[in-house]
């Protein structure tokens, strides 16, 4: 059986947003998706995150799940909502408890937390005083709420995650507006990336400057789906690096190399904004590990000018900018989400990150699937996500021994919970959640899971019996 490394780190991942609840008890103020999902025809069955799991009052009943599955670690966010209710000045003492109860529980259990201080729900009132990202004012505000997290949980956390998915926020928030804070426009999603990258450097020099002593690492997760060259021919194998550079380079360029990839300026021109030479100082080299979460693969295609239609979850970005046609092999199976399971381009994209970034530490801070589960006779057979997970996780083992430098695997999700604009139809979770009397179960996929990290290797043998 082929094993993992010995200090392979075996976790799991959720967000506030999506699993909390309590959306307006104990002091917390209103975030952007709490007001986005008041909006009629933006969710999926007018859904909201109001109750979502109600994590906030079962906590301790979800770590259990957790340590009965075995995980190493737990990625969390933070809501910034909860602790600063309007992103700035107050302090809700009643949200640091939440969180700091919610950390000395994970520790008492030997689950090690992994903290995202921004996974999304931006307070409300920053949006509405402050133009949200479109304001480089942002930057810091963000890293004194930043400040606060380290101050009052980094002698127990020693793993943070500034921003999860800033090309979600700026593509799917500002450019095609399906995401909080719903606004369209080709020019808006460069400069909330532009402040977000800024926000994301300005929080780790805080970190480095007044925490060192807390002996912690922090990072950056970037999401990004690998893209297959269509035909062997340079056209193409042209467009899927511009492809891959328009959604991971953009934002990890800057960290590594100091600015953005020369193709988008040379695309994008004025309405790519440039980095000061101070701020590419304190942007470069601002991520102790590279944070990555990826869910699928498409073929890219150069495509002369010529647009075909890719719906949201082709994750194209602004497409007329990059001269690129994405698409799927009919033969591939695809998700409830309509993702399709591509493990090996799991690993192309691994070895491209490892090359192009100097062999950079990986952890995968989030890879899963949706599929229509169901509960028969108090059990959840969900064979095609063990399959998943199992082809992605033999893919990672592959990258390994081929020397990328993959140090943990989170598996998204922990439990069912609320998926955005989509609401709660789209189950990604290794238990299954009933929305109406908010029993978990475990599925067959977290019972495979748990012996894949009981014997650290992704050759488990399926879990026929539950």
């Amino acid at each position: 059986m082929k094993k993992f490394p010995e200090d392979f780190i075996w976790g799991t991942a959720t967000s506030s947003y999506q699993i909390e609840g309590a959306a307006n008890i104990d002091g917390k103020g209103p975030s952007i998706w709490d007001s986005f999902c008041t909006i009629p025809g933006k969710i999926a069955q007018g859904e909201t995150g109001n109750l979502a799991c109600d994590h906030y009052h079962k906590f301790k009943e979800d770590i259990q799940l957790m340590k009965d599955m075995g995980v190493k670690a737990y990625r969390f966010s933070i809501a910034w909502a909860r602790v600063m209710p309007t992103g700035k000045g107050e302090v809700n003492e009643k949200g640091i408890q939440f969180y700091s109860d919610l950390i000395d529980e994970l520790l008492k259990a030997g689950i090690e937390p992994w903290v995202t201080l921004y996974h999304w729900d931006l307070p409300l009132a920053l949006q509405l005083e402050e133009d949200g990202w479109l304001n480089k004012d942002m930057a810091n505000y963000f890293a004194e709420y930043a400040n606060l997290c380290f101050d009052r949980f980094g002698d127990r956390v020693k793993n943070w995650i500034t921003l999860n998915e800033p090309w979600v926020v700026s593509i799917l928030g500002y450019g095609q507006g399906v995401f909080a804070p719903g606004r369209n426009s080709n020019s808006e999603p460069y400069l909330a990336a532009h402040h977000l990258i800024i926000a994301h450097a300005k929080a780790v020099a805080v970190y480095r400057e007044k925490y060192t002593h807390q002996n912690g690492q922090i990072g950056i997760s970037n999401n990004c789906d690998w893209r297959e060259p269509l035909t062997n021919s340079e056209q193409d194998k042209q467009a899927a690096q511009r492809a891959l550079e328009f959604f991971l380079a953009w934002f990890a360029d800057p960290v590594y190399k100091g600015d953005y990839p020369n193709m988008m300026k040379e695309k994008l021109k004025e309405r790519l904004p440039e980095f000061s030479e101070s701020e590419k100082k304190i942007i470069k080299g601002s991520s102790d590990f590279f944070g990555l979460n990826h869910y699928t693969t498409m073929y890219a295609a150069h495509s002369d000018g010529q647009q075909e239609e890719i719906s949201v979850h082709g994750n194209g970005g602004i497409s007329e900018d990059q001269d690129v046609n994405l698409s799927l092999d009919k033969s591939w199976d695809v998700t409830l989400m309509d993702w399709a399971v591509v493990p090996w381009g799991c690993k192309k994209l691994l070895k491209w990150i490892d090359e192009r970034y100097d062999q950079p530490n990986i952890y995968i801070t989030e890879n899963g699937c949706a599929y229509p589960d169901q509960v028969v006779d108090g059990k959840v057979d969900d064979q095609k996500r063990v399959d998943f997970y199992q082809g992605y996780l033999k893919a990672c083992q592959e990258a390994i021994e081929e020397g990328v430098k993959l140090k943990g695997y989170f598996a998204w999700s922990f439990m069912d919970n609320f998926e955005w604009a989509s609401g709660y139809e789209k189950r990604f979770g290794l238990h299954y959640v009933d929305f109406e009397t908010l029993e978990r179960i475990p599925k067959k996929s977290a019972l495979w899971f748990k012996e894949a990290i009981k014997n650290n290797s992704a050759e488990t043998n399926n879990i026929n019996k539950q």
